[in-house]
């Protein structure tokens, strides 16, 4: 007779994702789920020995931009060689339906650096499209708040009249019963940054009542973070949503420190029973499009505005002026790294700060970031080193706060010089945070990688290893497990991961991937 079980690994410490401590256990899988948690080896079809090794529950990656970059290279390598197995997509009010959302979002070293422009016409399209480039990790979205205001307002900087605010209260209903997990706004983004906080908060109220988490890319990040913390938070218990501060950061030199007041903020409001927590990616650099940096008039209308004003003297050196007034406070031009950006004239300025190239070109800052994007139709992405280690680590040692990328599943052309959170955020939170600086327990850390974001989503079958859950798992060696990727040299996937499996079927093994397709699967809310 056969063993009953398809799966068996046996040997490890398992650490099961619900803070509790480790403990020697071999697991079982049948049929895409777990079926067996033992005291004793177990007998299946295939036996991976798990000697030495960590036993986790896949990690959820509650912030990903694997919208815009999974249809080409579906395996999700990048993900799965750091233990991911599934990824929250729709971040940052970016999302490919109803309307494209992710024209002004650069992908950072993807492919030739320049902007996507595709359109699903809602949620069961693009599931439906996802689906059959058979994935190799599970995807949940969420719907962006600048696909709806794209859909409904185009690219004006105004307010919608009633008959429009009930048309994209609509949108954000059709997608909730479709399915999507959240709604996000990015309000530094356009169209999104043009919203008053009345059209946030209807909306809000819409996704809430459909048991939608609602994720903000804040309004702000640097000099008035706290006013933005107050700003989502305020929307969040106006609207009875249950919220999720995306990437808390406090950017720029002088507002260094800030996130102290943010997470007390964050406590005060979750004991008047707001249900808030945030999320956070490893690092002291963030990552997005260069134009995200100029004031918000200097981009009402969209690229071809935004290129006319650069094309006007006048208006050219009040952008310019303006973003020399943001430096030193809140940018600093030294780390403001070019990162991708489409064939063109600064092709070869990729990994230069836009106050290298101003000095190359005997011109100040603010005037060579503005001839970048006018050479490349603003299409330029940017690593942008501006927050403080003391920062990063008070923000990931708060209970309440989730590990997440705001990453992207990278393809194999190598070109640009990308964010390594892509490549590397979970494993060097357990490399470089757990192992060598002690900053988090394991448990902790895993806690913090599985059924804390599967909480915020309502995925009550992944996250925690358990009996008749989903077999999403990650095997790996906590004195190996290292993020390769640094800044210099992004393109260099993460190690110490031996056997990562979703739904039951391995993606990695034996610390090599198996390219297998369709194993993830796209999760519908309430599914």
């Amino acid at each position: 007779m056969s063993p009953a079980l398809d799966i068996a690994l046996n040997g490890g410490l398992v650490v099961d994702g619900t803070g509790a401590p480790a403990r020697p256990l071999h697991v079982g899988v049948r049929d895409g789920r777990i079926a067996a948690l033992a005291t004793e080896p177990l007998a299946a079809r295939r036996e991976i020995d798990a000697t030495g090794q960590v036993v986790t529950p896949g990690f959820i990656d509650l912030h990903s931009h694997a919208d815009y970059s999974l249809e080409p290279t579906p395996g999700a390598d990048t993900q799965l060689t750091q233990g991911v197995t599934t990824l929250v997509t729709g971040n940052c009010g970016h999302s490919p339906f109803p309307v494209d959302a992710g024209g002004m979002l650069p992908r950072s070293g993807a492919l030739d650096g320049s902007a996507l422009s595709w359109t699903w016409k809602d949620a069961d399209g693009f599931r439906a499209a996802m689906t059959a480039v058979d994935p190799g990790v599970n995807l949940a979205f969420q719907l962006g708040h600048n696909a709806v205001r794209l859909a409904v307002l185009g690219m004006e900087d105004r307010a919608p009249d009633e008959d429009e605010l009930r048309r994209m209260c609509a949108l954000v209903e059709d997608a909730a019963r479709q399915g999507v997990v959240g709604f996000s706004t990015g309000l530094i983004y356009t169209p999104g940054l043009f919203a008053a906080t009345d059209e946030v908060r209807a909306l809000v109220r819409t996704a809430a009542a459909h048991g939608l988490l609602y994720s903000t890319h804040m309004r702000n990040e640097s000099s008035h973070v706290i006013d933005a913390v107050r700003e989502a938070i305020g929307t969040a218990e106006a609207a009875g949503a249950r919220l999720e501060i995306s990437h808390l950061k406090a950017m720029g030199p002088e507002n260094h420190g800030a996130v102290t007041e943010a997470l007390a903020l964050l406590d005060a409001a979750r004991e008047r029973g707001v249900d808030v927590t945030a999320d956070v990616y490893p690092y002291t650099a963030s990552s997005t499009g260069l134009i995200s940096r100029l004031p918000a008039w200097a981009v009402d209308g969209g690229v071809d505005a935004t290129l006319g004003r650069l094309a006007d003297p006048a208006a050219r050196e009040r952008i310019a002026g303006e973003l020399r007034a943001r430096f030193g406070r809140d940018i600093d031009p030294e780390g403001v790294v070019i990162a991708a950006l489409p064939e063109g004239r600064y092709s070869a300025s990729v990994g230069r700060s836009i106050a290298e190239i101003g000095r190359a070109e005997g011109t100040d800052p603010a005037e060579a970031a503005l001839r970048v994007l006018e050479s490349h139709r603003c299409s330029v992405a940017i690593v942008n080193h501006a927050m403080s280690e003391d920062d990063v680590t008070a923000v990931l040692r708060h209970p309440w706060v989730s590990v997440a990328s705001d990453g992207w599943v990278m393809t194999d052309e190598r070109t640009g010089r990308p964010h390594p959170r892509s490549f590397g955020t979970f494993s060097r939170v357990l490399g470089r945070y757990v192992r060598e600086r002690g900053v988090l327990t394991l448990e902790d850390a895993v806690r913090k990688m599985t059924s804390l974001p599967a909480a915020r989503i309502g995925l009550t079958d992944r996250g925690v290893l358990r009996e008749g859950a989903a077999a999403d798992i990650a095997v790996f060696d906590p004195a190996a497990v290292t993020d390769r990727s640094t800044y210099d040299e992004p393109w260099q996937l993460s190690t110490g991961f031996s056997t990562v499996l979703v739904n039951g079927v391995p993606g990695l093994l034996g610390g090599e991937l198996t390219r297998t397709p369709g194993a993830g699967r796209v999760l519908r809310r309430g599914a």
